[in-house]
C-alpha cells in the first residue's frame, strides 16, 4: 500500500507547479546561475594564442582524445577553449576529498566533525575552500609554465608576451574562476534547487553532448568507424543509462516493528515500517572522487610532458587515458571510495540506536549491538555490489575507447553516470519542493475550515 506521500505525488500535475511560485523563483535562479557558467566557459584567459593553442591541445595534449579530453567534458567545453572556469570546480573536489580522508585519520579534525555540530561543519567547509585555494594555485601555476615554454618544434609560444606578469595574471584568473563557480554552486544549493556543485558539473557534460555525439556520427561517416561499431557504441550509452536508473532506484527494504503501548486509555503503535537500503548508497560521489583525483596528476603531467623531461613524458604516457595503469588506478579509487563514503553517510550504530530510542526492532534481532552487526552485515554486501556496479559502469566504456581501438568517443561511463544521478536526485529535489507546497496548501485549507466553524 502506497504512503501518504507517494499518494500525494502522485496526483502532482503542472496545475500544481503553476501554483508553486517559490519553486519557479528557485527554478529560474538556478537557471540564470547555470546560463552564468556557461558564459564563463566562453571567456578565454588573457594573454594567449587561440591558434596556438587549439594547435598545441590536439596534436601535443591528445585533445579530446587524450586525457584532457576527459577534463574537458567536466568543464563544459572551457578547456579547449583555455577559459576562466577551464579548471572547473575539481580543485574543490579534491580539497573535500583531502579533508574527508583527514577527518578520518586526524582525531582533532574527527572531534570538530563528530561534536562540533553545525559550527563544526562549516569550520572543516572553510578549510576545504583554503585546500581548493591551494590546489587552483598549483594546477594554475602549472598550466601557465607551460604556456610560456616554446614548442620544441616551432619555438612558438601559447603565451603572447611571456613572462612572470602573464604568469600571476593567469594564475589570479584561473583561482579566481574556480572559487567563483564554489560560490555559484553554494547558491544554488541555498537559493535553488539543490545540489549546486553537481548540478554545474552536470550543465558541463549536458552542453557537450550534442557535440560529441555529432563527431561520433561524423567518425562513422568519413569511415573512421564502421556504422555497425557506431550503432553499438549508442546502443550501449542508452542501455548504461536504462542500468543505471534501474539501480539507482534499487533498495533492500528492512522491517521495522514497534510494539504496542498504552497511552491513557488507547493502545497505540504497533506498527511495522521499512528501513530502505539504497544498492548503491554512494551515489555518484565515488566516480567524481575517483576521476577528481585521478585527473589532477594527470592533467599536470599532459601539459608539462611539452618539456624535455624524462620522467614527466613518461608519466604523461603511463597515465594515459585507456592505458593499463589509468585503469587500475580508476578502479581501484572507485572502489575505495565506495567503501569509504557509504560508511560517512550510513552509520550502523547511529541508525541501531535511534531505532532502539524510539523503540523499534529488527524482527529476530536484538535492539542495539546485534541491530549494529546485522545492518553493518546487509551495507557491506550492498556496498560491494555497489562497488562493482560502479566500477562497470566507469570502466567499459575505456575499454571500448581503448589506445588499440579507432573509437576517439570522449564520453564515458563517469559522465553518463554523473547526469543521471544528478537528474534523478534534481527532479527528486523539485518533487519535494512541491510535496511541501501542497501540504502547506492542505494546511491554510483545514485551518479555514476551523475558523468557519
Amino acid at each position: 500500500m502506497a504512503s501518504a506521500a507517494e499518494q500525494l505525488a502522485q496526483n502532482i500535475n503542472l496545475g500544481s507547479f503553476a501554483k508553486a511560485k517559490e519553486l519557479q523563483k528557485r527554478i529560474l535562479f538556478t537557471l540564470g546561475i547555470l546560463v552564468a557558467y556557461r558564459i564563463g566557459t566562453y571567456i578565454p584567459v588573457p594573454g594567449i594564442d587561440p591558434v596556438q593553442y587549439a594547435s598545441v591541445f590536439q596534436n601535443q595534449l591528445g585533445g579530446n582524445d587524450g586525457i584532457l579530453g576527459m577534463v574537458n567534458i567536466f568543464a563544459g567545453g572551457a578547456v579547449e577553449r583555455m577559459a576562466i572556469f577551464a579548471l572547473n570546480v575539481m580543485p574543490y573536489i579534491s580539497a573535500s576529498i583531502i579533508m574527508q580522508l583527514m577527518a578520518a585519520t586526524i582525531p582533532s579534525l574527527e572531534k570538530l566533525k563528530k561534536e562540533g555540530g553545525e559550527a563544526g561543519r562549516k569550520q572543516i567547509n572553510q578549510y576545504s575552500r583554503y585546500l581548493t585555494v591551494f590546489l587552483a594555485m598549483a594546477q594554475g601555476l602549472a598550466i601557465a609554465l607551460s604556456m610560456i615554454r616554446p614548442d620544441p618544434s616551432t619555438g612558438a609560444t601559447i603565451a603572447l608576451e611571456p613572462g612572470l606578469f602573464f604568469v600571476v595574471t593567469t594564475v589570479t584568473t584561473f583561482v579566481g574562476g574556480t572559487m567563483l563557480l564554489l560560490w555559484m554552486g553554494e547558491q544554488i544549493t541555498a537559493r535553488g534547487v539543490g545540489n549546486g556543485v553537481s548540478l554545474i558539473i552536470f550543465t558541463g557534460i549536458i552542453t557537450i553532448l550534442p557535440g560529441t555525439l555529432f563527431g561520433l556520427l561524423q567518425q562513422a561517416e568519413q569511415g573512421a568507424i564502421g556504422a555497425g561499431t557506431a550503432f553499438l557504441i549508442l546502443a550501449l550509452m542508452i542501455g548504461t543509462v536504462i542500468f543505471v536508473v534501474f539501480i539507482e532506484r534499487s533498495q533492500r527494504r528492512i522491517l521495522v516493528q514497534y510494539p504496542k503501548r498504552q497511552m491513557g486509555t488507547r493502545m497505540v503503535g504497533g506498527e511495522t515500517s521499512f528501513l530502505p537500503l539504497k544498492l548503491n548508497t554512494a551515489g555518484v560521489i565515488p566516480a567524481i572522487f575517483a576521476t577528481s583525483l585521478l585527473l589532477l596528476p594527470a592533467t599536470i603531467a599532459s601539459f608539462a610532458s611539452q618539456t624535455d623531461i624524462q620522467w614527466l613524458q613518461t608519466a604523461a604516457a603511463v597515465l594515459g587515458r585507456g592505458q593499463p595503469a589509468f585503469l587500475i588506478l580508476y578502479a581501484a579509487l572507485i572502489i575505495f571510495f565506495t567503501f569509504f563514503y557509504t560508511s560517512i553517510v550510513f552509520n550502523p550504530e547511529d541508525t541501531a540506536d535511534n531505532l532502539r530510542k524510539y523503540g523499534g526492532f529488527l524482527p529476530g534481532i536484538r535492539p542495539g549491538k546485534r541491530t549494529a552487526e546485522y545492518l553493518d552485515y546487509v551495507l557491506s554486501r550492498l556496498t560491494v555490489i555497489g562497488a562493482i556496479y560502479l566500477t562497470i559502469v566507469c570502466l567499459v566504456p575505456e575499454f571500448i575507447r581503448g589506445p588499440a581501438s579507432a573509437v576517439t568517443f570522449a564520453l564515458g561511463g563517469t559522465s553518463i553516470l554523473i547526469v543521471v544521478s544528478v537528474t534523478l536526485d534534481t527532479v527528486g529535489q523539485i518533487q519535494s519542493h512541491l510535496l511541501a507546497h501542497q501540504y502547506e496548501g492542505l494546511i491554510k485549507k483545514t485551518k479555514l475550515r476551523g475558523r468557519r466553524r
